[in-house]
């Protein structure tokens, strides 16, 4: 089992900055790939950014260039930093891994929104 927990929601104008940080119970090594995805109200869920084991990182196009995906294997996290952000990245962001033995988990999702 890993549980997930998702911190650094909030309440932010368009233009700010936000960071979320995913908590992870086990060591991220034990992952092939950590992702952010988010679900917007009334919209399906949709991949914002991963990183894999090795570093690689992606991104959907609507977030390019303004978000970033790291990790620290020492904290066990995997963060997301949100800069210019916009009304309609307004949603519940959501924390994922994938295990090497193919299980994914999920955490219960931090809530973000932007004021315009």
């Amino acid at each position: 089992q890993v549980q997930l927990v998702e911190s650094g929601g909030g309440l932010v104008p368009a233009g700010g900055s936000l960071r979320l940080s995913c908590a992870a119970s086990r060591s991220i090594f034990s992952f092939n790939a950590m992702y952010w995805y988010r679900q917007a109200p009334g919209k399906q869920r949709e991949l914002v950014a991963s990183i894999s084991s090795g570093g690689s990182t992606n991104y959907a196009d609507s977030v390019k260039g303004r978000f970033t995906i790291s990790r620290d294997s020492a904290k066990n996290t995997v963060d997301l930093q949100m800069n210019s952000l916009k009304p309609e990245d307004t949603a519940v962001y959501y924390c994922n891994v994938l295990r090497t033995s193919g299980r994914a988990y999920w955490g219960s999702g931090t809530l973000v929104t932007v004021s315009s």
